[in-house]
């Protein structure tokens, strides 16, 4: 579904990624602007461009060299469109070598924290330079590479440098361009937000209207569009995502929604009474409770490989929407809780396919339904905020991520009721200890993963055990295309391991996941 066009109206901000790492981290801090921003693939030709007609273009980051051969290119008639544009790294180095720069190794190359100079213009008698008014003479920036811009193209002047960078920072404003070799869109660049700030509203001259309490009126007018007078249902998952898209269809078709809330079996720790209480009982939904969980711990029998695991899930999910349609007439449209981070991950034009979701990757050929995903385009906490403004609980609006497949794919190996029994009970109390300990809302997401084919050898009550490992991991992120390992206490951690070992059968050592994303998922498989 894509966003419906009174809610950004001109003020659309293209991020052209090259392949960065952090270009979904751009449109996201774009979107903090309250300014609309998605992610097109760099090969866009100048003509697409000009009929979309954005406010404004970002070129993102890249892995590659300006000059080897196969580095991603732009169309170069862009630069004559007269778009307002911000080049970044990557960027930053094509727009100063395709409009006549120098771009080279500066013999340093730059990567981490770096002090970066201002060099004002205006100091020279020219204008100065708005990108950093007001910001500091020197700050601290995050770089991350090996070729630097040595000479601006003719028409730019160099705003700022490095060490390894002569031109960490450039301008042409009489064409409305800026670069900066540095990412300001990530945390480690105190000023960035401010940068992209001030490119989006002062230079680009884009207002405020991205907001979640925008979106709702708008969003729910599209669904009653493509859903006319027919019926839809809706697979609750238990997560925020499926119950924040349930409460805006719902909004808009009344009830010509029926939810289908699937137990699989697979579900957290009292999770299925309460999505039941909460959607049933206060959103006065009409809900279908299937109880499927042993045909799906059938269905996964045998099942190791997680790719498997995750389309055998997704594939049963519709065969159960399926058998519960029969007591809806006419239900033709399945509604989704997918997010735009689904849609990247599970392969698009700018990113390589890293798991599927069952949501997105898993669905069977021969759906049988029209899909109606509302949320396609939103980031998790525009979710969050959407959930809010819809009124949903804050025990559903603040519930920790959970994947689709549920604790199918937070065991290692095959899934049996017995694992779904021992990882159950230890994510629970990983959850519990974390609320206790106040840190609930600090992490992105906690849990427990059980490596089910692995057994090492312990001593308990004096006596030789061989039993199962427990992986904790716990992550804190903004958006989930990247996330970095919580720093817990040890004293917490001391404490969840313990009642671990001591609460869950057959488990003998647990152990702490410190790995951040990339290079690692934040979930197992």
């Amino acid at each position: 579904m894509s966003i419906p066009e009174a809610v950004i109206g001109n003020d659309e901000v293209l991020v052209l990624d090259f392949g960065a790492q952090y270009a979904q981290l751009i449109a996201r801090r774009v979107r903090e602007t309250r300014v609309y921003s998605e992610i097109v693939a760099h090969d866009i030709s100048a003509a697409e461009l000009a009929e979309r007609a954005p406010a404004a273009i970002i070129l993102s980051g890249g892995p590659k060299s300006v000059h080897v051969d196969g580095a991603p290119g732009v169309d170069p008639g862009i630069f004559d469109l007269g778009i307002p544009m911000l080049g970044i790294c990557y960027g930053a180095q094509l727009m100063a070598r395709d409009l006549g720069g120098e771009v080279n190794s500066s013999g340093r190359s730059e990567y981490g924290r770096t002090e970066l100079t201002v060099h004002d213009p205006g100091d020279e008698g020219g204008a100065a330079s708005e990108l950093f008014a007001d910001l500091p003479a020197t700050q601290t920036v995050w770089m991350s590479h090996f070729d630097a811009i040595v000479s601006p193209p003719e028409g730019f002047v160099a705003t700022a440098s490095s060490p390894g960078a002569p031109v960490a920072a450039m301008e042409n404003a009489a064409r409305s361009m800026w670069a900066v070799q540095y990412h300001p869109e990530v945390a480690h660049t105190p000023h960035g937000q401010r940068i992209i700030e001030r490119f989006v509203h002062s230079l680009a001259g884009c207002g405020h209207r991205w907001t979640m309490a925008n979106f709702i009126d708008e969003a729910a007018a599209a669904v009653t569009a493509q859903v006319g007078d027919g019926r839809a249902i809706c697979g609750l998952s238990g997560g925020v995502d499926s119950a924040v898209a349930a409460a805006l269809v719902h909004r808009a078709i009344g009830d010509q929604l029926t939810c289908v809330f699937v137990d699989n079996g697979l579900m957290r720790e009292g999770e299925g009474e309460q999505v039941v209480e909460t959607f049933r009982r206060h959103q006065g939904m009409e809900l279908i409770h299937a109880k499927a969980g042993e045909r799906f711990l059938e269905r996964l029998a045998g099942v190791i490989d997680p790719e498997a695991k995750r389309k055998a899930i997704g594939e049963l999910f519709i065969r159960v929407f399926e058998e519960a349609r029969g007591g809806v007439v006419d239900a033709r449209f399945l509604v989704q809780g997918t997010l735009y981070p689904d849609v990247i991950e599970s392969g698009s034009a700018t990113a390589a396919t890293i798991k599927s979701h069952h949501n997105v990757g898993g669905l069977p050929d021969d759906l049988d339904f029209d899909l109606v995903e509302p949320l396609r385009s939103l980031f998790k906490d525009e979710v969050r905020e959407l959930g809010r403004e819809l009124g949903l609980p804050d025990e559903i609006v603040w519930r920790q991520p959970f994947p689709g497949p549920g604790l199918g794919v937070r065991i290692v190996g095959e899934v049996t009721p017995e694992r779904v029994s021992l990882v159950r009970a230890a994510d629970a109390i990983v959850r519990e200890e974390l609320r206790i300990a106040g840190l609930e809302r600090e992490i992105w997401q906690a849990f427990a993963v059980l490596l089910g084919d692995v057994n090492s050898v312990g001593v308990m009550g004096d006596e030789r055990t061989y039993g199962s490992p427990i992986i904790v991991r716990a992550v804190t992120s903004e958006d989930a295309m990247t996330a970095d390992w919580a720093r817990i206490p040890a004293e917490v951690l001391d404490r969840i391991s313990g009642r671990i070992i001591a609460e869950v059968p057959g488990i003998n050592r647990v152990a702490y996941d410190i790995t951040s994303k990339p290079p690692a998922t934040i979930e197992w498989e």
